[in-house]
């Protein structure tokens, strides 16, 4: 996910009123009993149709197995705590992002205002705004946009990670956290935005909610229910072109 969230103040008084509960722990173990812990050590997505969209992310650890550093060969983020508790996250990096792994030409994950959750506590339904340039006024425009998310009946592969990097506990506590050098909204946008399953299907949705682009990922699960590769399929509902990724996720032994 980025770390530098662009949320409107009408999204953020949104998000305060339907804030859950319950932490994103207790979130993630009620969906996913007894799920084991597995730390993501790289991602990579090869494009069945150019080479140049070919990503791969690696996540190094510390001796405490906390993530120390996330980079994709180019951009490095690098995370720095103290006494075990996340401080700071330096570095251009833009990693773990949920949209650039399913390769989405939308940031609905980043910027969204959740309308729906499903009973699992997964961000079913979102709505979120794109500046667009409009070619006939010549300028630049805000346009509304509808996300609708299905998931498989798995954990999110990467809360674990997540909670390596000490950002759960930052989310754990949204309400309480404010000392970080990341702005408090974009916090509690993450936490909102948080699934505790896999995903594996998002329809995007223009402001008539007719669907215009879907992405629908395919995955092979190992024995402890994790994705170790996926075949994802993005297609563009307008001009029904179709792209084809294969993700490979590959965890700390």
């Amino acid at each position: 996910m980025k770390l530098k969230l662009q949320i409107t103040l009408l999204t953020v008084l949104a998000v305060f009123m339907s804030c859950s509960e319950d932490s994103a722990t207790e979130e993630f173990n009620q969906a996913n009993q007894n799920a084991s812990v597995k730390l993501i050590t790289n991602l990579s997505v090869v494009s069945a149709q150019d080479a140049s969209e070919n990503q791969s992310v690696t996540i190094n650890y510390n001796g405490n197995n906390q993530v120390a550093n996330i980079t994709d060969g180019v951009e490095t983020s690098i995370l720095v705590y103290d006494n075990d508790n996340l401080t700071n996250v330096t570095g251009e990096g833009e990693t773990l992002n949920v949209e650039e792994l399913y390769e989405s030409p939308y940031d609905a994950f980043e910027t969204g205002e959740v309308l729906q959750y499903d009973s699992n506590m997964n961000p079913v339904s979102i709505r979120f705004l794109e500046e667009e340039f409009d070619f006939v006024a010549n300028t630049m425009s805000v346009v509304e946009y509808f996300a609708e998310i299905e998931y498989d009946a798995t954990p999110n592969p990467f809360f674990y990670t997540l909670e390596a990097a000490g950002i759960i506990d930052v989310l754990d506590n949204v309400d309480l956290n404010f000392s970080m050098d990341v702005q408090a909204p974009e916090i509690v946008q993450a936490r909102l935005l948080l699934p505790t399953n896999n995903i594996k299907k998002i329809t995007y949705k223009d402001e008539d909610l007719t669907p215009i682009y879907q992405i629908v990922a395919n995955y092979v699960y190992d024995a402890q229910n994790y994705p170790s590769t996926g075949t994802v399929t993005s297609t563009d509902l307008e001009d029904d072109s179709v792209s084809v990724y294969t993700t490979t996720f590959t965890y700390m032994e």
